[in-house]
């Protein structure tokens, strides 16, 4: 099977090469209009039709390498590395992408994957869409380059083939990096899509915004699993790492929150160049910067630049990649600069206080957000470069910048819904803000009456005062958004005779993007509700002997026992904990500590309890070497079930948004024929 695979990518690395090179000739051709020997629209479907044979020669690779984990074939190296025999049957194929090599495999299968979609929907819009085929394929012959003569997968053990493999990475063996690796990695390659539409539109200077509705969906699908790929690591983190926290601004967890930002942005701007003709170069350079920054999260995982406890599979390829990133940023600025005069404004920004303007200070936050990471993320390289030593940059750095700036954008996502296009007058501003302004004082009072202090002693408490700031302005927000729904579902129940429900679901399919993406502003308000419960963390940490008992909270844990296990991948310790509460037992807790045979690596796994209060959070921390008693740390997180129920109500809201909206004549049949209804209503606002 290594033969067969290393040959899979020899010929994936020529059909890119020839897509490539045959697709820009033949669009050069066209452009120029000179006379060919061959056709130029022949020669670009032939460079269309290698793009699709690449896509299947690059799976073979990818079905070669996980063929090879499930018949443990430990000849070749990566094999050996990062799989065993007993190793069940999902984290098999987990072992794809926890090395260096496997994941930039997957990289190329995504993107050939990607291509592939993209290539079977040349029909329209053709010479776009072959711009767009032509630069992907430049991407994937890059990470054909790498895969083939720096980092290849299917390379040999040299000498005997030991009976049994080294196993894979405990930290890996959890159900959800079984999943989180991929959706994190098809949020990174489908940001390719979009870059390559524009800088396709930019080089061919595409008229209008046409491009932009195109790359609408890819971008909005992209954004999605990037949001979910963070979100599971992030569970990941929680549950696995034993350390009672889900987010640590580790430099790989900074990697993928970066382009997130950028695109969050994307997503927002590209609205004020479709209906306003505004901002074409921001646009343009910030779906630029959102590409180069996935690339730059790939560098820092698996090029050993920066140290991580995310980054599993470290090597020297980094200069690779920083290569192809300054080749990249060269053609994007060449483009640019060369074609410049097709992105002038149509129109200018009439008033500070519109919507155009959040959309505008909206922007200029996340940018904000994305330098402060990018300049704490890349700082530790930087100080060795310039000092000869490496001086990290903490969590405290990015808590005192990311925090304020995190609030005032949650500030705005409530602020925008509630000014009109263009301009606004006083009075509607008074109308508007009047039952967001109340909902936010009276949250106030309400955190201030169960006990929420933002001063201690005199002094400030940061993190009691960023937490009551953030209900606020999350009550605020949530009743700015909400009245969006009410008043529009109040004027179909109305005209229509339905109930308030109802009218709200039809108001929602009549402009699926507008509602859509006011559900997802809603997960994020959820998100930060449940962010700011950690302001009130509480942990205690015990040896415990039998029937020894430990307070947190309303909770009592009493140890009733210990036990073991084993099996043919670990060896597993066990303490058993009664959880008692007002003296009644309500259920027990098993932290664990596991011991992995493959790889002699130990691992924890955490207990954890959540109700929509809080999560009780146990873990078992090994035993003291001078009594064999365990020791027990326990945590108290309150509303940390809101990130994950926040990240759910994102992902409905963004798939909601991608559905396309009734047409008027669509709605009008789904309203009682006896029932006017205006315009304005069937359309659902704007």
């Amino acid at each position: 099977m290594a033969a067969f695979g290393s040959f899979c990518l020899l010929i994936a690395l020529a059909l890119a090469a020839y897509n490539l090179l045959a697709g820009a000739l033949a669009l050069r051709l066209i452009a120029t209009g000179q006379p060919a020997r061959i056709s130029p629209e022949r020669l670009a479907d032939t460079a269309r039709r290698a793009g699709i044979a690449g896509f299947w020669a690059v799976t073979g690779a990818a079905f070669a390498l996980v063929y090879s984990v499930f018949t443990n074939d430990f000849s070749i190296t990566y094999i050996l590395d990062h799989s065993n025999r007993a190793l069940p049957i999902p984290y098999k194929f987990a072992a794809l992408w926890s090395g260096q090599e496997g994941s930039l495999l997957l990289w190329a299968w995504l993107l050939g994957t990607y291509g592939f979609i993209l290539r079977l929907l040349h029909k329209t819009d053709v010479k776009l869409y072959a711009y767009a085929g032509s630069i992907l394929a430049g991407i994937q012959v890059f990470f054909l380059l790498v895969l083939n003569f720096a980092a290849p997968p299917f390379a040999l053990l040299k000498g005997a083939v030991p009976p049994d493999g080294n196993g894979l990475n405990p930290l890996l063996q959890y159900p959800e990096m079984v999943i989180h690796p991929p959706m994190l990695y098809l949020g990174y390659v489908g940001f390719s899509v979009p870059f390559a539409f524009a800088l396709g539109a930019l080089m061919m200077r595409y008229p209008g915004e046409k491009w932009i509705r195109i790359t609408r969906a890819w971008t909005m699908v992209t954004w999605m699993f990037l949001t979910c790929g963070i979100f599971l690591g992030m569970h990941w983190a929680y549950a696995v790492l034993g350390w009672g926290g889900y987010w640590g601004w580790d430099p790989v967890e900074n990697a993928s929150f970066m382009p997130w930002l950028t695109g969050t942005a994307f997503l927002h701007s590209v609205m004020m160049q479709e209906r306003k003709g505004m901002m074409k170069s921001w646009n343009v350079w910030l779906i630029f910067s959102t590409f180069l920054l996935t690339m730059l999260g790939t560098t820092l995982t698996r090029g050993g630049l920066v140290s991580s406890v995310h980054a599993f599979a470290q090597s020297s390829i980094g200069t690779w990649f920083v290569v192809f990133m300054g080749i990249v940023l060269a053609i994007c600025i060449f483009t640019y600069v060369l074609q410049r005069g097709h992105l002038k404004t149509e129109h200018h920004l009439e008033s500070l206080v519109s919507r155009e303007s959040s959309f505008l200070f909206n922007n200029l936050v996340l940018l904000t957000a994305c330098f402060v990471i990018l300049w704490g993320t890349l700082f530790p390289i930087i100080s060795e470069y310039v000092q000869g030593t490496k001086v990290t940059v903490g969590a405290p750095f990015y808590n005192r910048v990311a925090i304020p700036i995190g609030l005032f954008l949650l500030f705005l996502t409530g602020v925008g819904p509630l000014l009109p296009w263009r301009a606004t007058s006083f009075k509607a501003i008074k109308r508007n803000f009047v039952l967001p302004v109340i909902a936010l004082w009276a949250t106030v009072i309400v955190c201030l009456a169960v006990g929420v202090k933002p001063w201690q002693n005199g002094a400030i408490d940061t993190g009691s005062f960023y937490a009551l700031v953030s209900f606020a302005v999350a009550a605020a927000v949530l009743t700015a958004i909400g009245s969006e729904f009410l008043r529009g579902a109040s004027v179909i129940s109305r005209q229509t005779g339905r109930n308030l429900l109802a009218a709200t679901w039809l108001l929602t399919r009549r402009n699926t993007r507008r509602y859509g993406g006011y559900l997802v502003h809603i997960g994020v308000v959820v998100v930060v509700i449940g962010l700011a419960g950690s302001a009130f963390n509480r942990s205690v940490e015990s040896e415990m002997a039998l029937h020894d008992r430990i307070q947190i909270g309303p909770y009592t844990l009493v140890q009733v026992g210990a036990t073991q296990d084993s099996n043919d991948n670990y060896n597993s310790e066990y303490t058993m904990l009664d959880v008692y509460k007002g003296g009644k037992r309500l259920f027990q807790m098993t932290p664990e500590k596991r011991f992995y045979l493959a790889s002699g690596q130990p691992q924890t796994m955490v207990a954890i309890h959540s109700v929509p209060e809080w999560d009780l959070y146990v873990v078992y921390e090994g035993t003291n070497p001078d009594t064999a008693q365990p020791i027990i740390k326990a945590f108290l997180n309150p509303l940390v079930g809101w990130i994950w129920l926040g990240l759910v109500v994102m992902v409905v809201g963004t798939l909601i948004a991608l559905v396309p909206s009734l047409t008027p004549a669509t709605a009008s049949l789904r309203v009682p024929a006896a029932q006017p209804v205006t315009e304005a209503v069937l359309k659902g606002g704007d």
